[in-house]
C-alpha cells in the first residue's frame, strides 16, 4: 500500500510539474505555434498524471500536491526565468501550503472512510 502512495504522489508531483511547464512555455516561446503546441502536449500530459495519482490517493491529496507543485514550480520558474520578484508573503503562502500539503499526506482518509 505505500508503495502505491509514493507512486501517486509522483504522479501527482508531475502533474504539478507538467502544468507549470504548460503555463512556462504560454510565455516563454515566440512562435504562436509552438508556444500552443506546446500548451496542449503539456495539459494532456498533466491530466495523464493526474487521473493515474487519483489510482493511488485520495482527490483531497492528489489535488493539493499537484496544486502546491504548480504553484512553487511556476513561482520559482517566474523568478528564474523571468526575473519576477518573489515577495515575503510569497513565500509565506508557499510555506503554508507545502506545511498543508504535508499534514494531507500525513492522513489516513481510506482508514477514516472505514471507520464511519
Amino acid at each position: 500500500m505505500e508503495g502505491r502512495r509514493r507512486k501517486g504522489y509522483a504522479w501527482a508531483i508531475s502533474a504539478g510539474l507538467n502544468a507549470a511547464f504548460a503555463a512556462i512555455s504560454a510565455k516563454f516561446f515566440l512562435s504562436p505555434l509552438v508556444r500552443y503546441g506546446l500548451v496542449i502536449i503539456f495539459n494532456v500530459i498533466m491530466w495523464g498524471c493526474y487521473v493515474n495519482s487519483l489510482k493511488a490517493l485520495s482527490s483531497l491529496q492528489a489535488t493539493v500536491t499537484n496544486f502546491a507543485t504548480n504553484f512553487l514550480t511556476s513561482g520559482f520558474a517566474g523568478s528564474f526565468l523571468f526575473e519576477e520578484p518573489l515577495s515575503f508573503q510569497w513565500f509565506a503562502g508557499a510555506l503554508f501550503i507545502v506545511i498543508g500539503v504535508l499534514i494531507l499526506s500525513k492522513s489516513n482518509v481510506e482508514r477514516k472512510a472505514n471507520m464511519d
